[in-house]
């Protein structure tokens, strides 16, 4: 804490890309992964038609399964930001609501498991390491236990597809270093936030918790030169991929995230709403809490 801010040094990010089952790619006469929204759809279609119970997608529809669904909102609308400069959602566009439709399509199609409406962070790993689904938007900590349970081989990570403004909006968060204002050991925790957070401790860091690290040229280490990281390295590098963090200032975020925004989402996959609600019901609730915000900040 300093001047009245708490502060952190960042040993990580967390950033979303896709990984996709390079076997079930080859099987369906799939070449490369999906560079576009459509390509995306086309390629679940043709996966999941291979039969077997395989599909194309496997779908978080249940907490924390958000971030997906930003994605897509995001990448048909052609924009990343949470809300227009009047402080109003961008939800609710009609580029959004494609986005929300998009996926309620993806599924009612058949190409995400049906039983992925109640999915979370463990199930879709599962889904996507035992096969059951090719592709799996998550971020690098994943990674982890794909790689025990699939030969590298068989799987790898491009970036997340891009929609009809030829861009797409991977979300990232990060975790860090911080010590307290009251601590009794400020010289010894900050000698070791330091050791930590140097180009070599960090490196091996980030290869141990699943995060990709905060120096630059981390892709020049062997374990990150690989097809397995080489989603996210192009994400940090192509300016068509625009990294979106979350809007963290609003108190109201967590039970955004966390409640609102699964339970109506699975009603949208379910038909019990439609995409256009949903996404109005989305926009309303986070258009209130802005502005909340925002006159807050003028007091």
């Amino acid at each position: 804490m300093a001047g009245g801010k708490a502060y952190l040094i960042p040993y990580g990010f967390y950033i979303r890309a896709l990984f996709y089952n390079k076997s079930l790619f080859q099987q369906a006469g799939i070449a490369s992964p999906p560079a576009t929204m459509d390509d995306f759809m086309e390629d679940s279609k043709k996966i999941t038609a291979l039969g077997g119970g395989k599909t194309g997608y496997c779908l978080r529809g249940s907490k924390g399964g958000f971030g997906g669904w930003f994605m897509s909102m995001a990448a048909m609308n052609g924009t990343g930001d949470y809300f227009d400069d009047k402080g109003n959602s961008t939800f609710n566009q009609p580029g959004a609501i494609k986005g929300v439709q998009f996926l309620v399509d993806l599924y009612k199609n058949g190409y995400a498991p049906k039983d992925a409406v109640n999915w979370g962070f463990n199930e879709i790993v599962a889904g996507f390491y035992s096969g059951s689904c090719a592709m799996l938007d998550q971020d690098p900590d994943a990674l982890i236990a794909i790689a025990q349970r699939m030969d590298a081989k068989d799987f790898a990570v491009a970036p997340m597809p891009v929609g009809p403004s030829g861009k797409a909006y991977p979300t990232i968060g990060y975790a860090g270093w911080a010590m307290f204002a009251a601590s009794q050991h400020k010289e010894e925790a900050w000698k070791l936030i330091a050791f930590l957070s140097n180009n070599k401790s960090n490196l091996e860091w980030a290869k141990f918790v699943g995060v990709i690290p905060t120096h630059k040229g981390a892709e020049q280490d062997p374990h990150f030169n690989t097809e397995q990281y080489k989603g996210w390295f192009t994400e940090l590098n192509d300016p068509r991929y625009v990294l979106t963090p979350v809007p963290v200032h609003l108190e109201e975020l967590g039970y955004f995230y966390d409640v609102l925004s699964v339970q109506t989402a699975q009603e949208a996959l379910l038909g019990k709403k439609t995409p256009e609600d949903v996404a109005n019901q989305w926009a309303k609730y986070l258009t209130d809490a802005q502005q909340k915000w925002l006159a807050k900040q003028k007091q």
